[in-house]
This record gives structure tokens, C-alpha cells and sequence, in this order.
């Protein structure tokens, strides 16, 4: 096998944990000895053993003289667990070969300095692309100190989100909603408006099918900028949502406080200040935020350019003129608007899921 196989299977092992890494990235190592391959493993939970380690230990003895393909760049700090890159040196591997070099500034480089200097062979290998791709929330976070953001809509072949009474359920089938589930899985934050809660009184929580994968369950984020919300909404017993809001209203902030919510209260008035929030979301340690939200919600995103990445699924029907569109903000001269590429459309029973991301993305 060649090292992009061995990385490809890397990867596949890092995917493993698509769902419960947070806020950690998501890692897969795999050990080879001659054309053998001797020990695996991926990086699960945090606070929990790494991929390095794990693949050490499945391959003991072996370990030595052997070639450790990582998808990510070894640890070289004390955290939650020791450093990866002390477990190599002492297992006595002759080489590492790495994808992407870890953005943690805690390691960057950092890493592979080390093993260099234990006489390690380090060679930055491929498929530093797709590493980054499955890590692309961690990456950002650590990068440019917010998270990747992804807006999901659900929208009839009009363009439109709900009727004009607010009734949205359902517009798209059991696939595409199937897949919405999935995609909740894979984010770290479920970013919604206080309309939404309110009109729809959603759970937000992210149910698979496949009983057997472990789920760590997305924080409910809900912008309240007059702290509307109240504490009997389905949000509250299927977890502890986070509030953002410019109320200092004690008696409000108390109540959802008794209900089992956070608060963060902006100072100054008007709407909330989401590049401010994308940044505290970042410093709590959340990497990939996922947007069901309202047209005023989702239009505010994305006039401030903090979309990362569009997700509509669009059904086949109509909800003509009176219903309500998917993006509410102002484009008075052609040169503002928002433009997007495609960059991908599947078919979903008898729905079309189009990912688009925004030209300034790179």
C-alpha cells in the first residue's frame, strides 16, 4: 500500500468519532511494520485516549522500527491526557507521517519538532485537504477564533420557509429530515432565534436511526435579544440551552435560570451581537455551529458574512406569494448581494439537498 492508502485509512478511523469529539479534533492513526499493519485507533471523546496511543498499545512490541500514519499532526502538551508524541518516542517508531499540521498553537509545528529531535524520521504526508475537511470546525476555531458555521433551510421550489401563519411542518420528506439529524450530530451548537422556539416549540436534539452510534448531543444556542423564551420550552428538558440577550431583566434572567438555561447578557441595546457571539461560542470551546433558524435569524447571518456554508433542501412544491421566504435582509444594489458557489446536490427521496458556500469562503 502506498501512503496516501494508508492515510485514506486513517481517515476512515479519525470518522469514527464524526459525532462525539467535541471539542477536540477528530484523529485516526494507524501503525505499520513492513507491509503490515499493526495497530489502529481513533481519537473518540475528550478526556479520553488518543488515536497515537490507542494505536500503540493495539500494536505493542511491534511498534518499534515501525511507520505511524497520523491524520493530524501528534500532540506535544500536557492536557487532558499526556502527549502523544512522548508515547511515540518511547514506543521507539522509526517514522511519522502526518496530513495536517495541528492549527492548536499549543503544537503547531511544535509536534513534529519534537519527534524530529528524538531522531524520529517526520515527513508531512497526504491528504492534508480532506483532514482538514473533517476537522474543518476545530481548524477554524483554532484559526481564525470562531466557529465553521453551516445554515440549514428546508424551502419549497418557491423559495419559501413557511406559511404565512408560520406552519412549517413538514415541507420536506423522512430522508431529507433523516439527513438534517445527521448533520445535527456532527455540530458542536444548534443556533436558533427565539421565534423559531417560540412558533414551533422544537427539541433540537439530533436522533439517528443507527441505534448504535453514539451521539454527544449538540448545545441549543437561542439568540433572545429581549429574552422572549420561556422556561417551559421543549429546548430546556432536553438540556441546557445558552441564551444570548441585551435584557438585564433579573426576573427573566431568573426564570430561565430556574429552568436549567445559561445566560450571556450583551452590554448596549438593539439586536445581538452574533460576531460577538460566533467568538464567545469559540472560547467555550465549540468548533462546528449549526443554523435552524427563522428568515431574520438566518438573514442577519448571513448579511454579516459569518455563514460558512449554505444547506437547503428544497422539496417539490409550491407555497406561492403569502408564505414566508428564507432570508430576511435588505440587497438594494446588485453588487451587495451574497453570491455562492455549488458545490454539491443529492437527491433525498424526493427532495434536493444543495450545498452552496459563499465566494469568499476559501
Amino acid at each position: 500500500m502506498t501512503d496516501a492508502e494508508y492515510m485514506r485509512l486513517a481517515l476512515e478511523l479519525a470518522g469514527r468519532g464524526r459525532y462525539t469529539t467535541d471539542p477536540n479534533p477528530k484523529v485516526g492513526c494507524v501503525i505499520v511494520k513492513g507491509d503490515a499493519v499493526v495497530g489502529q485507533g481513533w481519537h473518540e471523546r475528550a478526556g479520553q485516549r488518543h488515536a497515537e496511543t490507542l494505536a500503540l498499545a493495539e500494536a505493542g512490541r511491534q511498534a518499534r522500527g515501525a511507520t505511524c500514519y497520523v491524520t493530524l499532526e501528534p500532540c506535544c502538551h500536557h492536557g487532558q491526557t499526556p502527549p502523544c508524541t512522548q508515547a511515540l518516542i518511547e514506543a521507539g517508531v522509526r517514522e511519522v507521517v502526518f496530513a495536517l499540521e495541528d492549527p492548536n498553537p499549543l503544537v503547531a509545528g511544535q509536534g513534529s519538532a519534537a519527534l524530529a529531535g528524538a531522531g524520529i524520521v517526520v515527513r508531512h504526508g497526504p491528504l492534508a485537504a480532506e483532514s482538514r475537511a473533517l476537522n474543518r470546525g476545530f481548524v477554524s476555531r483554532m484559526s481564525r477564533g470562531r466557529p465553521f458555521v453551516r445554515a440549514k433551510l428546508a424551502a419549497s421550489l418557491d423559495g419559501k420557509t413557511a406559511l404565512a401563519s408560520g406552519v412549517s411542518q413538514w415541507i420536506t420528506g423522512p430522508e431529507a429530515r433523516a439527513d438534517v439529524h445527521r448533520q445535527r450530530a456532527a455540530a458542536s451548537v444548534i443556533l436558533t432565534g427565539s421565534g423559531t422556539v417560540i412558533a414551533d416549540n422544537p427539541r433540537l436534539t439530533a436522533r439517528l436511526d443507527e441505534a448504535t452510534e453514539a451521539v454527544l448531543q449538540p448545545r441549543v444556542v437561542i439568540v433572545d435579544s429581549q429574552l422572549k423564551v420561556g422556561g417551559d420550552a421543549e429546548v430546556f428538558k432536553q438540556g441546557s440551552p445558552l441564551l444570548f440577550t441585551r435584557t438585564e431583566d433579573r426576573s427573566a434572567l431568573n426564570a430561565i435560570e430556574r429552568a436549567g438555561g445559561e445566560v450571556e447578557v450583551q452590554t448596549g441595546s438593539g439586536p445581538v451581537d452574533l460576531v460577538e457571539l460566533m467568538i464567545r461560542l469559540a472560547e467555550q470551546g465549540y468548533n462546528d455551529v449549526w443554523v435552524e433558524a427563522g428568515a431574520g435569524l438566518s438573514g442577519a447571518l448571513a448579511a454579516a458574512g459569518l455563514v460558512d456554508e449554505y444547506i437547503i433542501y428544497y422539496a417539490p412544491v409550491l407555497l406561492g406569494s403569502t408564505a414566508k421566504g428564507m432570508f430576511d435582509f435588505r440587497v438594494m444594489e446588485m453588487s451587495e448581494r451574497v453570491e455562492l458557489e455549488f458545490i454539491e446536490h443529492t437527491r433525498l427521496g424526493d427532495d434536493l439537498k444543495i450545498r452552496a458556500l459563499p465566494r469568499f469562503v476559501a
